[in-house]
């Protein structure tokens, strides 16, 4: 048939076989076809790691930045290497939901943290789990300074914990009692805590127990709560009794929150009766007890988690 007859042949009937495309034809060359491959393009805005990513995995997460599942330390090996419990006893805790990581309840076990940076608390009470933090209760003695080194060659703290120091223990007194005060003194090597508990925000109260001339009156009592000034400012106790009296002396126990030089001296000395002893006997939850002047004791589990609990850490 000649081309003029073919193009008028309305029927096609002149095509042959293999040049009429079927149906099933055309889909079979749809499912073969492939897109043309897309060469990969570096981009100066993309760091190193997202480069030559397909576009279809563009958006999913590397295994990089997912969670590490294995990372970090079991939780009831936390607890019992922290002195909180037996491992035994510190997976029941969990399990009763007694144990909080970072703000959350924690119930199951074999949940691993960071001990470093991780906040663990059971039944509401911090747990200091860092193995390199040091919190030490001195009973510093009359006529030591509170320094840890002096120019002039007098006694002072740091004679106290120079093994420490030498074996790298970096510690920091909270707070200072002048020469002449006796008692409670804080150390740690954790510059975070130490400057909240002296910091007047947090109010972290002191007691003192202070030998007085002079028999001291019901009355000084309520004058000392209601407040009085001083040269730098008014000033008033959070509380105060009368201990013993007798002999032209008195006995008294006052707690107040201020932390100005040589408060408790200069308060008493308003109210007429001179310090002749004082000795400061607790800081916050932490009691001197019956510490020999000169002696160093560990805090405890509770004393630490209390004191972190008061000042918000």
């Amino acid at each position: 048939m000649s081309r003029s007859a073919r193009r008028d042949d309305p029927s096609g009937a002149g095509r042959s076989k293999r040049q009429q495309p079927t149906s099933e034809s055309r889909s079979n060359k749809r499912r073969v076809n492939k897109p043309p491959a897309v060469t990969p393009r570096l981009s100066n805005a993309k760091p190193a790691s997202r480069q030559n990513i397909p576009p279809e995995s563009a958006g999913r997460p590397t295994p990089a930045a997912l969670p590490p599942a294995a990372d970090g330390v079991r939780l009831q090996k936390v607890l019992a290497q922290a002195g909180v419990a037996s491992r035994r006893a510190a997976e029941e805790m969990i399990a009763s939901g007694r144990v909080e990581v970072d703000g959350l309840i924690v119930t199951e076990q074999g949940r691993r943290v960071d001990p470093t940076t991780a906040v663990i608390r059971v039944d509401g009470v911090r747990v200091v789990v860092r193995s390199d933090l040091v919190h030490l209760a001195l009973n510093k003695p009359r006529g030591w300074h509170s320094t840890m080194s002096d120019e002039l060659g007098r006694p002072c703290v740091g004679d106290i914990v120079a093994e420490r120091v030498a074996a790298g223990q970096r510690l920091f007194h909270v707070g200072r009692l002048d020469a002449e005060t006796e008692g409670l003194l804080l150390l740690t090597n954790d510059g975070e805590l130490s400057h909240r508990l002296m910091h007047p925000s947090y109010e972290v109260g002191k007691t003192y127990l202070a030998t007085v001339q002079g028999e001291v009156l019901r009355g000084v009592g309520k004058t000392l709560r209601d407040g009085i000034e001083l040269d730098d400012g008014p000033v008033r106790v959070d509380r105060f009794r009368v201990i013993e009296l007798g002999a032209g002396r008195s006995l008294v126990e006052i707690e107040l929150h201020e932390g100005r030089k040589h408060i408790v001296r200069r308060l008493l000395d308003a109210v007429g009766h001179p310090v002749t002893r004082l000795v400061r006997t607790r800081i916050g939850p932490v009691s001197l007890r019956d510490q020999r002047p000169g002696s160093l004791r560990v805090l405890g589990r509770d004393e630490i988690g209390a004191l972190y609990e008061m000042v918000g850490l």
